[in-house]
């Protein structure tokens, strides 16, 4: 039996991987649906997983997936800017409370 999951749910689901750059096999297991139903959306909308981190992404020809793409890394960089802030906060709390 399918399950069918709303629009609005797709829709937040992918803002997840495409806008926040979250991975998309851990969004799917915490969200508690198929990570073959999520990366089949995301197919529908165009997006390609992420190769190995050591090996370039060939850049799309095209100039709007080009600029989607850009967008993509500039909120991933954004996204790890801020857990490496977190961290280091939370160091610094630890730091403090160790006799």
């Amino acid at each position: 039996m399918y399950r069918r999951y709303d629009k609005q749910f797709k829709e937040q689901t992918l803002k997840l991987v495409t806008e926040q750059g979250r991975d998309a096999t851990s969004t799917a297991r915490e969200l508690g649906i198929p990570h073959s139903t999520l990366f089949k959306w995301l197919e529908r909308i165009g997006w390609q997983k992420p190769v190995d981190a050591n090996r370039p992404v060939p850049l799309p020809d095209d100039p709007a997936k080009l600029k989607a793409r850009i967008l993509e890394l500039e909120l991933q960089v954004k996204r790890l800017q801020t857990d490496q802030e977190i961290l280091k906060k939370a160091t610094a709390f630890f730091a403090k409370q160790s006799p």
